[in-house]
């Protein structure tokens, strides 16, 4: 189990980064590694809500079914994937600081199947992926 920690300074206030950031029609905005992404469960947005996404990682196409696992507007938020060849926990943490917000984005994962293989590669990519993402997130909000 590899685990890895992203921290990103976003000079937005907390509750409009949350909201950006945790809705999943947002994500191909900002995440490099996603192609699509909705909710695949209804009504009210919390602890046990399901969404689906499609994207790519090491160039293989990722089909993902992630839970929320935690749901505190605007300070956390945490998921767990569990399809696809990657099973992973990630908890971000939402900070007022300096008039801004402080993402701290902290993630466990495992891989399988053919990127098993290349496991240390594949956490690696995807914590750089998550470095990229979060500049975008940065550029992308701070444009507002």
């Amino acid at each position: 189990m590899a685990t890895f920690t992203v921290t990103t300074f976003i000079n937005r206030p907390p509750q409009e980064v949350f909201d950006f950031m945790t809705n999943p029609a947002n994500f191909a905005q900002w995440q490099t590694g996603t192609k699509s992404a909705k909710w695949a469960s209804e009504g009210p947005v919390g602890v046990g809500s399901i969404f689906n996404s499609v994207g790519e990682l090491m160039g293989r196409e990722m089909k993902m079914n992630a839970e929320i696992t935690q749901w505190d507007s605007p300070n956390v938020w945490g998921i767990k994937g569990g399809s696809g060849p990657m099973k992973f926990e990630g908890v971000s943490k939402f900070e007022s600081k300096d008039g801004g917000t402080l993402v701290i984005q902290n993630f466990e994962g495992e891989v399988g199947g053919l990127f098993n293989i290349a496991e240390g590669l594949a956490i690696k990519q995807l914590q750089k992926q998550v470095e990229t993402d979060g500049k975008t997130l940065k550029e992308l909000l701070e444009a507002r």
